[in-house]
């Protein structure tokens, strides 16, 4: 995401939503837009960081059978399917818990998924993680948000790795008309901690947002409002929108071809 005439483009999908057969088409649809890397997240029936959108998304997916088992055959799916962009799972701790964490990297690993961000881990279970996904090559995400402490942030960020996800406001996920003024002192304070790429999330809906996000850092994530164009897309426009829609946020729209 470094060294980029754009900054990267994270794109967010819920697993399952509107369906798994769905998700199959809309990552690569996403990645064909200009996505750099998709975040795939796993259903849970207690969201507590998520808006209404991505709720709604959740437990669609959770109705439709959606679990972590799920997600991971999903993963190995889209590899197969020749998708060769950086895959990520997002998740809450519980799920991983009732899967089994050893089992869980391991499996995701063998998937192919590069990463995983663990919303609500503590910093006691995000040592539980480090020790679990030792041996794997899969990155472990950490979160950083305004209320993190320099002291929590020092020691989150000392075992992250892969990028970190900056959160850019308290509170839960969801599309924003402008972002926050104090989010150049926040990047420059997570900047202060680690070497790794910053990506900056919540909020994110419109390219003048990605363009001023990668005047700060490497990279943004969209996340409620690409849910938002599926939720309001017929079925037989779906992908076509989530392409068109991430060709919009990242600039490409009118340059492709």
């Amino acid at each position: 995401m470094r060294g980029r005439a754009r900054p990267g483009l994270i794109a967010y999908l819920t697993l399952g939503y509107p369906s798994v057969d769905a998700t199959l088409e809309l990552v690569p649809a996403a990645i064909e837009g200009g996505a750099d890397l998709v975040e795939l997240g796993i259903p849970f029936s207690d969201p507590l960081a998520d808006g209404a959108t991505i709720q709604r998304s959740t437990l669609h997916a959770l109705e439709q059978g959606v679990t972590v088992a799920t997600c991971i055959e999903t993963a190995q799916a889209l590899r197969s399917h020749g998708v060769t962009a950086p895959l990520v799972f997002m998740s809450y701790l519980n799920p991983l818990l009732a899967y089994g964490l050893d089992r869980f990297f391991v499996d995701a690993e063998h998937a192919g998924v590069d990463g995983l961000i663990a919303i609500d881990a503590t910093l006691d279970e995000a040592e539980d993680l480090t020790s679990a996904a030792a041996g794997t090559n899969l990155d472990l995400i950490q979160l950083v948000a305004p209320t993190t402490s320099d002291e929590r942030m020092a020691r989150l960020l000392s075992r992250a790795s892969g990028f970190v996800y900056c959160v850019s406001v308290a509170g839960t996920t969801g599309a924003r008309g402008d972002l926050p003024a104090t989010l150049p002192q926040l990047v420059a304070r997570v900047k202060r901690h680690t070497t790794l790429p910053v990506a900056v999330g919540f909020g994110i809906s419109k390219a003048e947002h990605v363009a001023s996000i990668g005047r700060l850092c490497e990279a943004a994530v969209i996340g409620s409002a690409l849910v938002d164009v599926i939720e309001h897309s017929p079925p037989d426009q779906l992908v076509r929108r989530v392409r068109e829609y991430v060709e919009e946020v990242t600039g490409r729209a009118g340059n492709s071809g």
